[in-house]
Formats: structure tokens, sequence, C-alpha cells
């Protein structure tokens, strides 16, 4: 059934999607193959709708939680770690008949048992943002840096722009472009900030019309007010799959990518800050030609300031005899990797972390019902992974999760849409 899935994927949507306008109808259309579950300047004020059902069971450590944070429908989100603080950048529509993606932002300074009242960013410019193109987030102490793409020319295109805020999110300022310009699809945005609170950003575009994306990067080195200029680090890449920007323990910068030509995932590695980049390794080497996008990226992991040098990653390939998702292991910094350990069935979406000196993995997986989530683990040498655990029913229609690191564990968080309910936010911390 999923080779199956797989195969029309393949000839309906992007059998020449290697011209420009194919790529632009492939970035409006919703990801209906492999990604059949998705979910569809000044100072803000805070938002008057406090979230429902934001407060899980302190009792239960599992316990699952779910809102709307205040939307109709909730469509995408995500969170970023620093210290004790888990930040939640949140978009969705306000009503059924409200035609745009707004802003909310929210945190936790208890590892996701409980949430501030939202503060509302509807001041900004809306949102375009979807699961695997999603808004995001990244924070330094009080200083929090908020990035997403806008609405262009192009129905579904456009170009980013960025808040940032001094006050640990409590109010946004509007920014400008971390890009050179607003021409074109700037899209699939990562960003991350080092401990000397540099912001760091990546993301796909092609101002120049060449009919394909390239690799993008650059910094700020004053909390997101100002932007160097930006760069290309790969001129033809994959364009339509997320983009993971990872640090190291010693900030170096990792960004796992999937390249054009095989569509396997690629790491890009800097060990100056962003001034010089070197291409270290193909994770996972399957050698998967493709002429299509199949809207998945990757993720990536280090095994913790004691071990700088082991990395981990979770990532997907089509490639007929080997379709799914893989988890992979390198002791050398990412210059080398283990052979690829199969996750799941059907398994496509996915997020990896170390915490407590284990590696966790969780995951989406096509069921007959729907989509659900599983979660699994592996001792530090990556050598296996536990069973299996189920943490939501098919039904849920759980999508693209995430791991975040806290100081009670690890925070599973997901989007969800069961069969004619609105978007919704879902959480649980794992132990």
């Amino acid at each position: 059934m999923f080779l199956d899935v797989l195969n029309n994927y393949r000839s309906d949507l992007f059998i020449n999607a290697s011209t420009m306008v194919i790529n632009r109808i492939n970035r409006l259309l919703p990801a209906i193959g492999l990604c059949i579950i998705t979910l569809a300047s000044g100072c803000s004020n805070r938002s008057l709708s406090i979230p429902n059902e934001t407060t899980a069971d302190s009792s239960n450590k599992s316990s699952y939680s779910s809102s709307t944070f205040g939307f109709y429908d909730l469509s995408s989100f995500d969170v970023y770690t620093d210290d004790t603080t888990v930040h939640l950048l949140l978009a969705g529509k306000s009503s059924a008949k409200d035609k745009h993606i707004k802003l909310r932002y929210s945190r936790s300074d208890d590892g996701g048992l409980t949430w501030k009242e939202t503060v509302d960013l509807s001041t900004l410019p809306v949102a375009i943002a979807s699961r695997g193109n999603d808004v995001q987030i990244a924070a330094k102490d009080n200083q929090v840096l908020a990035v997403w793409q806008t609405s262009g020319e192009l129905p579904g295109m456009g170009p980013m722009t960025s808040a940032y805020s001094s006050d640990n999110g409590q109010t946004w300022t509007l920014g400008k472009n971390p890009a050179a310009n607003n021409a074109g699809d700037q899209s699939h945005l990562d960003i991350a900030a080092d401990d000397k609170g540099r912001f760091h950003v990546v993301w796909l575009e092609d101002p120049e019309e060449n009919g394909y994306q390239s690799l993008r990067y650059t910094t700020s080195e004053d909390h997101g007010i100002n932007w160097s200029n930006a760069r290309t680090l790969d001129d033809s890449t994959c364009s339509c799959c997320w983009n993971t920007l990872v640090l190291s323990p010693e900030n170096d910068l990792n960004i796992l990518y999937r390249d054009m030509n095989p569509r396997d995932m690629a790491l890009l590695q800097s060990t100056d800050k962003g001034k010089t980049w070197n291409q270290a390794s193909t994770v996972g080497d399957f050698g998967w030609q493709f002429d299509g996008c199949p809207h998945v990226g990757g993720s990536l992991a280090y095994g913790g300031k004691d071990r700088p040098e082991e990395l981990f990653s979770l990532v997907w390939t089509g490639l007929d005899t080997k379709a799914g998702l893989y988890f992979l292991a390198s002791n050398d910094r990412g210059k080398s990797w283990t052979s690829p350990l199969k996750v799941g069935n059907t398994a496509i979406h996915a997020d990896i972390a170390v915490h407590g000196g284990k590696i966790a993995a969780l995951w989406d997986e096509m069921e007959p019902e729907g989509s659900s989530l599983f979660y699994a683990h592996s001792e530090i040498d990556g050598r296996s992974l536990s069973s299996a655990k189920r943490l939501t029913k098919a039904a849920n229609a759980a999508t693209h999760p995430r791991l975040a690191v806290t100081e009670r564990g690890l925070l599973a968080i997901w989007t969800e849409k069961p069969s004619k309910q609105p978007g919704r936010l879902a959480w649980q911390i794992q132990d």
C-alpha cells in the first residue's frame, strides 16, 4: 500500500518538477502523497484568550494534553528550549471565516506542564505556514526571535520576515527580512541561537529564477535587528523539504538538507561561526534518484557536552527497495555514519533528541485509520532502538512531531486534526 501511494505521488504530481513552473505548483499543492496527513511594526498586545487545556496532570508525567491556544484552527508551530524556558510560536486562523494565518507566542517555565497566557502577534504580517514549512522561533536569555514566510505576489509564495523581542516574548517588534531582498519565494526556514547570542537562519529561495531552489544562510549579531549579507551554501537543492539547523556543544553549525541529485540528505558544517562551510557527508547514502519533492526533511542531534563527537539522525528515503525512515549514528562529528537502521513500518516525519544518556526517536506512521505517533529510544551507542511505544490513536491524525529537551525530561509535541475538527497542538512529557 505504501509503495502504491509513493508511485501515485511520483506519477501524478511531480513528473516535470525540474522546471520552475512545476516547482511552484508543488509548493502550492498540499502534500497528498507522502504527506497525506498535514494540517492544512510595533509591539503586540497580550491575547485575551487563555488557551484551553494547557495544564498537564503533574501527578502523571506522561499525561496527554492538547489545546488550540485560542485559535479556531491551528496549522503550524515551532518549539525551542533555552536553559529552563520552552518557547512556543503558534500559527493559525482565528475563526472559520478567517483567510489569514496569524501568530501567537507562549512559553513554559516548567518543561511543558503549564503554558503562559499567549501573546498575540496580530499587528505583524500574516504568515504562510503549514506543517513542513513551519514558522520558526529561537531564543537566548531574554532575546527571542521569530522568522516566518509571508504572502507575496503569487498565492502560497512570498518572502520571509522577522520579529524580535527583548523581554522574553512579552512584546514584539517587526524586524527585517534576513534575506537580501523580498524577491521570489523564501521558504522552509530554520533558526538557532548560539551561546554568544548570535542568531543563525537557513532557508530555500530562487531569486535568480533558475527553476530550482538554493540553500541560503545569514546571521545576526544583535538579536535579529540587523543581518549579515545572505550567502548561497548550495545552489541546487530539493525544493520543498524542511531544513534542520543544529548547533554542536562547541557552537559548530550543522545544516541537514535534502540535496538535488541524488535526493539524499546532505550535511553541511561550519566551525567558524558561519564564515566558511564544508560538505561533511551524506546522511544515509541511498542514491535515491527522483525528479520531484517528497516534502520530508530530516532530524539531527548531538550526543551532549561530554560527547561532542557524536551525532544522531533520522532521515527518510523514497527509494523503491528501501522506502522508509532510518536511524543513523556518527562518532566522528558527522564525517561517516553507521549503516541505516529501519524505523517503524510506514514512518515518515520524525524528530530525534538526546537526554539522560539515551537517544529518543519520535515519528508519525500511516495506518488504515489515519496517522499515529510512536516513540522509541536507544542507548547512547546508537546500535539499536527499543520496541516502539504508541503515543496516539490513528483517528487523531497526529503529524510532524517534535522533541524538546527540558529540565523535566523530553517534551513530545505535535499537531493533530481529528476528522471534521480543527487542528490543535498536543503534547506529552516523556521519561
